[in-house]
Parts: C-alpha cells; structure tokens; sequence
C-alpha cells in the first residue's frame, strides 16, 4: 500500500493505525513520486487526485488523506485551504530557509483573522479528514472523518504537527500537540475515517 503523501507526520500517522492490520506501507515520498497539483475545491477530490497519482505510477492500491481546520466564525475556512494558509512568499522560502510552509505563521493568520471579531469571538473548530483508498483498476473508494474542540491562543505543545498546538479537542484541556501521540492517533480525524475504512475493508 503506497501512502499518497510527502508529509512526514501525516505518513508517520497513518503508518501507525495500518500498523495493527500487519500492513508496512511505503509513502510515495519514499517512492520519489511526484506530487500532483491539489487542484480540486473539496477535500475529497484532493485526496482522489493524490491517491489516483500514486496508484497510477506505481501499480499497486494508493491511500491518500486531505484533512484540513474548519473554524465556524470563519465560515469554515481555511479548510480546504488549509495547508495554503502556511504557505511563505516565494522569496521567504528560497532565500532564507528553503521551507516552503509555515504553521505558525498559518495560525496566527487565524488568530488575528479571530481577534478582528473581539473577545467573544466563537472559537468552535474541527478538523475534517478525507481518505481517499484507490486501486490500480481505477477502482475508488471514500471515507471521512471529524473530531470537533476549540482554538486556543498561543500555541501549546510541541508534538505533531500543522494546526495541532492551538487545537483543543473536545472534553480536554491539552491540545493535541501537549497529548501522547497515541492519545491523539485515538480520537483523531483520522482515526475517526480509518475506522470507517476498517469497517468497510479489514472487518
């Protein structure tokens, strides 16, 4: 099973939850397989476009994720924008560091984007996750998840990855870059659509 990604810590999640299912994959980074352009307006038809990629290029079933940070009192974006939202000036990433995206210049962008509201801003979000499972054949399959909390401010934790500092699952306290991986790969948006693909394809 080839990983549709070059994320490092989306591979190394998604590597954990296949893990119990005797499944090593290898990621497409590790393949050295191009990155299509994620041209698509919905999670979903990113996540076909990678894993339709990765399927194609190397004959064998291709997993592919879009997630992204749908906040409520910004009309659910950045969402599938999610990623975009890091992004530095070209300049920025070539002179300075190489580094094409920035997380923490992505979450201040939503911190002042909230902050314009005043204090009593809504501060509802959830992560929506989007896997997109195809085989070789051109056969596709399609599962999503979500897990719901609060956008704290300023980040927290130094473990996983992307928005996880200012994200506070629901009925915690720690956001999920303060919690165990473990706890995290448990109750994620991830974990919620695997467990749907493992419902309708290991069970």
């Amino acid at each position: 099973l080839v990983i549709a990604s070059h994320n490092a810590g989306k591979v190394r999640e998604i590597r954990a939850l296949l893990e119990p299912f005797g499944i090593e994959p290898v990621s497409a980074g590790d393949l050295g397989l191009p990155e299509p352009e994620e041209t698509g307006t919905t999670f979903a038809e990113n996540a076909l476009l990678k894993a339709h990629a990765s399927a194609e290029a190397s004959g064998l079933p291709a997993l592919a994720d879009d997630s992204g940070l749908c906040v409520a009192a910004l009309n659910g974006a950045p969402g599938v924008y999610t990623a975009d939202w890091a992004e530095k000036q070209w300049f920025e990433a070539q002179v300075l560091d190489g580094a094409g995206r920035d997380w923490y210049l992505a979450m201040g962008k939503v911190e002042g984007k909230l902050a314009e509201q005043g204090p009593d801003v809504d501060r509802r979000a959830y992560f929506t996750c989007t896997l997109a499972l195809v085989w070789p054949d051109g056969h596709e399959e399609i599962f999503e998840g979500r897990v719901h909390g609060t956008l704290a401010w300023p980040p927290r934790g130094t473990m996983g990855f992307g928005y996880d500092p200012v994200f506070v699952p629901l009925g915690r306290q720690q956001t999920f870059a303060e919690l165990d991986p473990a706890e995290k790969h448990a109750m994620s948006h991830r974990a919620d659509a695997f467990r749907k693909l493992v419902e309708a394809l290991f069970d």
